[in-house]
């Protein structure tokens, strides 16, 4: 068992903002699934959305927010993350992020970028690697701070929730959780007065996804199980343009490309996107995903095309250097070649539900970042959004947090360690690869970027099934991180599909065929799924003996 004041389950943007400010009180444990700096944030390439010129306001990036969330977004929050956002910001150069400039005689002055729906010049980037110079200078803050200990390749995989253990408990507390330690195999107990999830999103669900291999839903599964409610996890992003080839794997060509004049082509050379929005390549993701997809179905298309070609050659490689080095590895040079690209899962908008300081329903519990639904995004995400809910939400938990740990009189309650009963190592490991990609090519195919009724009630049914056989599976062999990840992204997988049946209508990032109009007068609210039925019921971890038969 290993204690600490704070524990943080994740080590991107958010998770380590959080970690930051939290080591100003007490002892924070960050457990990442993977090493530093592998996360969601990392990959980021666009930039973080903020207020930052003179001819821009706050008022317009709140407009332009509620536009992208087709009205679903919660005009309170969006107002708070956009006013907090520059000073936040302002923190994370003061760390040492160095964004780019303009040059020349005005060096001094930030490059902003401009992406689809957005209004204004406001995206501070670092060329096309704003998430790597973030995570960079992140770190570095995090490794010279004595008050932080980062655990890598330790995977969490249930929070320690104490009225598990004790039903008598009313109110239930949330301890830090049981992890395991993936080089070891070992599963450890990791307690905490006040426990952050900052997990990142969940595009490991879908077949194709721009997310790295770590984004397999982790934090909203076991929030869920945990009793905390999750909202709008039928709003799934697909990024309109991942690069298409054989060999580059979830492979993104950000949106700031489109910003800067890239042109979206048939292959036989047409420009499409003003038949579908007036905003053309500018139009919001969801509208600019489903154009391609539409073109792709209609003409049996494998992909479509973006072409850059029309800009001045030095200022392409300047401006996406590591697009531009990663494309020439594929033989395409952009300078000269149109990029081929599909669309892909990129970015979950819902997620575990949060108020403004991040806390959610279970005490002690604390969510920050892509693992939330703050209610920023509603129904689509802004381009460059995410960083700045991950900053906000970070410093804002953190804040939180503080108070919460400054002011303790409870005592740390003695919670079980981890009991693996009578499980035993598994020899059909084949289960789980199986049931993985069958997940996936599921909902690919049945729970996309356009959906019908019919669909998501075969996605439902197969879930079903799929989960009764993976429950059987988990219980009765030792946990591993592949089992532990399959068990997380079927649960996620059923929330999303529960949410998508449950919303008649389409809005933003949820298409219906069966509905294809937007419907405010009844739907014009969060589709919120309240934690119950079995998966929610399962035992405490530390008596994993007492869960045969679950």
């Amino acid at each position: 068992m290993e204690s600490s004041d704070f524990l943080v389950i994740g080590s991107g943007l958010a998770g380590l903002s959080f970690a930051l400010k939290a080591a100003a009180v007490g002892r924070v444990l960050v457990l990442t699934k993977d090493r530093l700096p592998e996360s969601a944030t990392e990959y980021a390439q666009g930039g973080i959305a903020s207020v930052w010129s003179a001819d821009d306001s706050f008022e317009e990036h709140s407009q332009d927010t509620m536009t992208a969330g087709a009205s679903l977004c919660h005009q309170d929050i969006v107002d708070l993350v956009v006013r907090e956002g520059p000073e936040h910001v302002r923190q994370l150069i003061a760390l040492g992020t160095r964004f780019s400039t303009r040059g020349g005689k005005h060096a001094d002055e930030y490059d902003l970028g401009q992406e689809g729906g957005h209004s204004r010049r406001r995206i501070l980037h670092a060329s096309d690697a704003t998430g790597r110079e973030i995570m960079r200078a992140l770190i570095e803050a995090v490794r010279r701070e004595p008050n932080i200990k980062v655990l890598e390749k330790h995977l969490a995989v249930d929070l320690l929730i104490d009225s598990k253990f004790d039903p008598a408990i009313k109110r239930p507390s949330c301890w830090g959780a049981y992890a395991l330690d993936v080089t070891t195999g070992v599963v450890g107990r990791y307690q905490a007065k006040a426990t952050l999830l900052a997990t990142g999103g969940a595009g490991k669900v879908y077949l194709y996804t721009t997310n790295p291999d770590v984004a397999s839903g982790d934090g909203i599964a076991m929030a869920w199980r945990a009793g905390v409610p999750v909202g709008n996890m039928e709003f799934i992003q697909f990024h309109p343009t991942c690069l298409y080839h054989p060999r580059a794997k979830s492979f993104l060509i950000t949106e700031a490309m489109r910003g800067e004049g890239a042109i979206l082509r048939r292959p036989d050379g047409e420009a499409f996107m003003k038949r579908y929005d007036a905003r053309a390549e500018l139009a919001p993701r969801d509208i600019v995903a489903r154009a391609i997809d539409s073109e792709m179905k209609v003409h049996g298309f494998e992909h479509v095309y973006l072409d850059i070609t029309q800009r001045d050659a030095e200022f392409v490689r300047q401006r996406f250097p590591v697009i531009y080095e990663r494309c020439l590895e594929f033989g395409i040079d952009i300078t000269r070649d149109q990029i081929p690209v599909v669309p892909a899962a990129h970015y979950c908008c819902g997620g575990v539900m949060t108020d403004a300081d991040g806390a959610t329903a279970i005490q002690r519990l604390y969510a920050a970042g892509e693992v939330t639904m703050t209610g920023l995004h509603g129904a689509n995400r802004l381009a460059s959004n995410s960083l700045l809910e991950g900053l906000v939400f970070g410093h804002r938990a953190a804040a939180s947090a503080q108070l919460l740990v400054r002011g303790d009189r409870q005592r740390t309650p003695d919670l079980p360690d981890w009991n693996p009963g009578k499980a035993v190592n598994s020899d059909e490991m084949v289960v789980v690869t199986q049931n993985w990609d069958e997940i996936r090519r599921m909902m690919w195919n049945y729970v996309g970027i356009v959906r019908s009724n019919r669909r998501l009630a075969r996605a439902l049914k197969r879930i079903t099934l799929l989960q009764e056989e993976i429950r059987e599976y988990y219980w009765d062999f030792l946990v591993t991180g592949d089992l532990i990840e399959l068990r997380n992204i079927a649960l996620v997988a059923e929330l999303i599909i529960r949410s998508a049946i449950s919303r008649k209508e389409s809005r933003g990032l949820h298409f219906n065929i069966d509905y294809p109009q937007r419907d405010d007068a009844k739907w014009l609210h969060d589709t919120v799924l309240p934690p119950g039925g079995e998966r929610s019921a399962e035992p405490a971890h530390g008596d994993r003996s007492a869960s045969s038969g679950v």
